[in-house]
């Protein structure tokens, strides 16, 4: 499929009071330790949340995209995902970037392409997904906070983002939107295998594409406890202030950990209190 043929997205305002995350079931799922067995000057390596990750400072950006795009110019590109999602708006800036290039995009779901990471895995002239690798599809996921004039109004707001995903999949694949609509309503999980039979995908990647990283796999459980306290803020109300200001109080190092930060035995019992508290709250 030449992907100039696929829609392109539009990418509303934002809302202070609702913002766009990953869902548990994606962090729970994700091995943050595949990566792909090589790379080139004209790869770009999307492994990680989409959109600014508060906890690390890292997370895949529209800007870091586009930096990426431009060094490369109007070669041929190829983009490896292995990726939980994250912003929503984001992953359609970015959908769009592909989109736009004027090189032949390879796109290779080397793990997962879940939610947001999902969106920016169709705006590929080829889509490749490993046979293990996992697609995940569904409405667009939010924490919103206020009363019930704001949620019902954000939910009216969350309409046209849904009604786009749509259509990105819908002319990727073929299949009818109403179908394409059901899916993203109930959450659905699509093997390598059963991607390329609905379209979602073109062929399957060799086993020999991927390596799995030891040391960014042990990255894994701790993303998984900073975004559920992440989230767990949200639901309880915590302002974007607040949240910031938790983050960076946690943002402590063991000595000599790497750039990561690697836990220490006080920083994971002051995590698992902070999330225990945001339950009670």
């Amino acid at each position: 499929m030449n992907k100039s043929s696929l829609p392109a997205a539009a990418v509303l305002a934002r809302r202070d009071f609702a913002r766009s995350a990953c869902p548990p079931s994606a962090m729970t799922a994700w091995n943050a330790g595949v990566r792909a067995a090589t790379e080139t000057d004209t790869s770009i390596s999307i492994l990680d949340v989409i959109g600014m990750d508060w906890w690390t400072g890292e997370g895949v950006t529209t800007k870091r995209i586009a930096g990426a795009l431009r060094a490369i110019g109007d070669q041929d590109v190829v983009v490896n995902i292995n990726s939980p999602g994250g912003d929503y708006f984001e992953g359609l800036a970015i959908y769009n970037l592909l989109r736009e290039h004027k090189g032949r995009v390879t796109v290779k779901i080397l793990g997962i392409a879940a939610s947001a990471a999902s969106v920016i895995a169709m705006a590929g002239d080829e889509v490749q997904i490993a046979r293990a690798g996992f697609l995940m599809i569904h409405n667009t996921w939010v924490g919103a906070a206020g009363d019930r004039h704001q949620l019902r109004d954000t939910a009216y707001w969350l309409e046209p983002f849904d009604g786009a995903a749509v259509d990105i999949y819908a002319s990727r694949t073929g299949i009818d939107s109403a179908e394409i609509g059901e899916m993203l309503d109930k959450e659905t999980w699509i093997g390598g295998a059963d991607a390329v039979a609905r379209g979602f995908a073109d062929s399957l990647l060799s086993n020999d594409a991927m390596r799995d990283d030891p040391q960014s796999r042990e990255r894994t459980e701790r993303l998984r406890a900073e975004r559920a306290t992440d989230n767990l803020g949200r639901i309880a109300g915590v302002s974007r202030s607040d949240i910031k200001q938790l983050i960076q109080d946690l943002k402590r190092v063991t000595p000599g950990a790497d750039d990561y930060g690697k836990p220490g035995a006080a920083d994971t019992e002051e995590l698992r209190s902070l999330a225990e508290t945001l339950r009670s709250l």
